[in-house]
């Protein structure tokens, strides 16, 4: 069967491997569409990747001189939608037939356990490529929950792609004011159409003078661009003891980052926000789990159209072109989906 294979930095493939054997607890899934993932997928195909020169330790949660991962990398991806085909025969949710969403990898099939996939069958007559925004909302949502909103607080959302539009709506389905933040401007409109109170094109100045000319600052920023001079800028926009919610995959050493300046002097709180796991203080209520049942439970009640943010829909034969597409005109794509079927 088809698996997407980054075979070195900038060299994707598009290969063969084996059917797994179905094994009791187990479903077979076969995908239709897969979706790539902008921020992390391209540190993998780039090579920045910290895993691909530093050791996770996961008991000492700890980066160590050594490796995680090396090329080839096979599989990645974390967006997928598909059809269960075949199901142990101790296994009756989810059913043969449901169409489902879950993380099994760029791969034309997968053998996944039945217990991953209960409660992610797509309802009757829902549009199966939503289900590939189930990871990308929870890690919206993951952020919005971090940042503590309240309403009637004035949130800046820096970065607006994929996570970050959904950052914005889901802020403001939370009761805040939002004022999204990006240079293109195609994205500032949709932001606009996703409830963003005003925006601001960062490419015209400050975003920390913008806010302060209407307020004396914005009480929380979420940072999305993956920036070290955008989380800099989120650290100069917010007020005196604001926080600001660091949700990007930052790359490299932090050039551009002062901590010395008003981060020092206005007594930011800096979070990070990361899918691994929630806030610690909602963790005795919610997990992972539950942040991607909530948005898509909000993707079918019409609440976000998630399907306005795909950008290309590529057969999986494309891979390679739509991963240079990534790497070179990334402000072209959206959200790029692989379709595995006809």
């Amino acid at each position: 069967m088809r698996v997407i294979t980054f075979e070195e930095p900038g060299h994707v493939r598009l290969g063969l491997e084996s059917p797994a054997d179905l094994v009791p607890g187990s479903v077979r899934v076969r995908t239709i569409y897969s979706g790539v993932s902008a921020g992390t997928e391209l540190t993998a195909y780039r090579g920045t990747n910290p895993y691909l020169t530093r050791k996770w330790d996961t008991e000492r949660r700890l980066f160590v001189d050594g490796q995680t991962h090396a090329y080839p990398l096979t599989g990645w991806g974390y967006q997928e939608v598909g059809e269960v085909v075949e199901a142990a025969a101790d296994v009756a949710d989810p059913p043969v037939g449901a169409l489902v969403w879950g993380i099994w990898g760029h791969r034309a099939e997968a053998v996944v356990p039945a217990e991953k996939l209960v409660g992610h069958v797509l309802p009757p007559g829902a549009d199966p490529l939503t289900g590939a925004f189930a990871r990308v909302g929870a890690i919206a949502l993951n952020a919005v929950h971090a940042a503590d909103v309240h309403l009637g607080d004035q949130i800046a959302v820096f970065g607006q792609g994929v996570i970050g539009l959904l950052a914005t709506r889901l802020a403001v389905l939370s009761g805040a004011r939002v004022i999204a933040a990006d240079s293109i401007p195609d994205r500032l409109e949709l932001a606009r159409r996703f409830g963003a109170a005003e925006t601001f094109d960062v490419a015209a100045g400050s975003v920390a003078e913008f806010m302060r000319k209407r307020v004396e600052g914005a009480d929380t920023v979420i940072e999305l661009s993956g920036s070290h001079q955008g989380l800099h800028e989120a650290i100069r926009t917010v007020r005196k003891g604001g926080r600001v919610v660091a949700a990007g995959f930052y790359q490299g050493d932090g050039v551009g980052l002062r901590l010395g300046e008003e981060f020092h002097h206005n007594q930011v709180q800096l979070v990070s926000s990361q899918i691994g796991g929630v806030a610690s203080w909602l963790a005795h209520r919610w997990d992972v789990e539950r942040l991607q049942r909530t948005f898509m439970e909000l993707v079918h009640r019409g609440e976000i159209d998630a399907a306005e943010l795909i950008s290309h829909v590529m057969p999986i034969e494309r891979a390679a072109e739509a991963f240079d597409l990534l790497d070179k005109h990334q402000s072209e794509v959206l959200q790029l989906v692989f379709r595995f079927e006809e």
